[in-house]
């Protein structure tokens, strides 16, 4: 793993975050099914194997990155020798106690090095330091490889949203308990 530094992104890092190649690649989906009966209804997820990898397209617009990057209640940059490899957004303004990771994004030269683990768990430490509880990680139904990592650090699935992207794309949240 490279030597990896965490800090508070400034307003200089925007322009090298919104040029990262924010798809992914992934041989899995989680496919949602949906059944309902006459006083019940039942959700089924289950990872699927995909005839041929897919390009996942990033499912939010990178564009107005630059304008919100300060709304959020962090953004936290990656740096390895010098430069951004990767960045995470998390807010607690959605759910009391909770801190909310909704972006988190990689360098495609820098994935699977242990980064995107460096960010979350940053992002977990900026949390208890605000007295948070609960952290809960974002993500697409198609990115397989975000899966596997939240499953990988003790996240634990706690929810869906149907068509909660721009894309249309299923959000799964991921979530864990944190210390404090």
């Amino acid at each position: 793993m490279p030597d990896v530094q965490i800090r508070n992104a400034v307003a200089t890092d925007i322009q090298s975050i919104m040029a990262f190649d924010h798809s992914s690649s992934s041989d899995y989906v989680w496919q949602f099914d949906l059944q309902e009966g006459e006083d019940q209804v039942g959700v089924i997820f289950r990872e699927i194997c995909l005839p041929r990898s897919i390009t996942v397209r990033y499912p939010k617009t990178i564009d107005n990155l630059a304008d919100e990057w300060n709304r959020h209640g962090a953004i936290l940059v990656a740096v390895v020798d010098n430069g951004v490899c990767g960045y995470l957004r998390l807010t607690d303004y959605f759910v009391p106690e909770t801190s909310w990771i909704t972006d988190l994004v990689v360098a495609s030269n820098y994935r699977r090095k242990g980064i995107g683990k460096s960010l979350i768990l940053a992002a977990q430490s900026w949390a208890a330091e605000r007295q948070k509880t609960r952290v809960i990680l974002e993500m697409s139904a198609k990115n397989n490889p975000a899966i596997r990592l939240a499953q990988k650090m003790g996240y634990e699935f706690c929810g869906y949203n149907d068509y909660y992207y721009a894309t249309k794309d299923v959000a799964l949240f991921f979530g864990r308990v944190i210390r404090f």
